[in-house]
């Protein structure tokens, strides 16, 4: 016996398509859409048995706001999440938010709808890869890639990290040239190449974006340890 469902996505494409290849399975589509947002809004207007939610971005903030709103809602319906392989976090963001599954967006036709009847039948729907793959991270987790502040300072010479401290402390070119004990002209040099380096196109610019992800932290902890005896 096929299955009442919603089918959403941010692509509407991807949502027709694979709402299209269960009609043809048996499976009574009642509708689908995008973009995710409104997915509550479409089930509470047909009330289906399973929503089929795709999501590029599991990771991304109020990804699995729509199944909070639809568990609230209509918590008769089962939510089932698509998505690429999420990290440990993103498998426990969806189930936190009430999904009743997750499945890889690459799957089989045929391991989605095993997914969609344990949902409804109000089991929870996760491949054991998926599972594995998770405790894999969790086991061994990768490294955390660097803040903005950290990649824009590995971008400067020594010399440019002192220049863009002075330059955001409001030194100009003569009083850099004169703290450095370098000449005007090659102040100057250092300053334009901080502002290419930072892509910025101005002193104040450079300071408010040092500021912003703080590089200007690092860099003046980078020249104390320079000017340390």
């Amino acid at each position: 016996m096929g299955i009442r469902l919603v089918v959403v996505d941010d692509h509407r494409l991807l949502a027709e398509a694979l709402a299209s290849a269960l009609r043809l399975r048996g499976h009574r589509v009642l509708a689908a859409g995008a973009p995710t947002a409104a997915a509550a809004d479409l089930v509470a207007a047909r009330t289906p048995e399973v929503c089929l939610l795709g999501t590029a971005a599991p990771a991304a903030a109020g990804a699995f706001d729509p199944v909070l709103r639809i568990r609230r809602e209509r918590p008769a319906v089962a939510v089932l999440v698509l998505g690429p392989v999420p990290s440990p976090r993103g498998i426990a963001a969806a189930f936190a938010a009430g999904a009743a599954g997750y499945v890889r967006h690459d799957e089989r036709i045929e391991g989605v709808e095993r997914a969609m009847a344990k949902a409804r039948a109000g089991e929870s729907a996760v491949a054991p890869q998926l599972l594995q793959l998770a405790f894999a991270e969790l086991l061994h987790p990768v490294a955390e890639p660097d803040d903005e502040g950290s990649r824009l300072l590995r971008l400067l010479t020594p010399r440019e990290v002192e220049v863009l401290v002075r330059v955001a402390e409001g030194e100009d070119t003569r009083l850099i040239a004169a703290g450095m004990s370098i000449a005007p002209s090659t102040a100057r040099t250092h300053v334009q190449r901080v502002l290419m380096k930072l892509g910025v196109g101005s002193r104040l610019e450079a300071a408010a974006l040092a500021a912003r992800t703080g590089l200007l932290d690092r860099a003046s902890a980078a020249c104390h340890r320079e000017v340390a005896p």
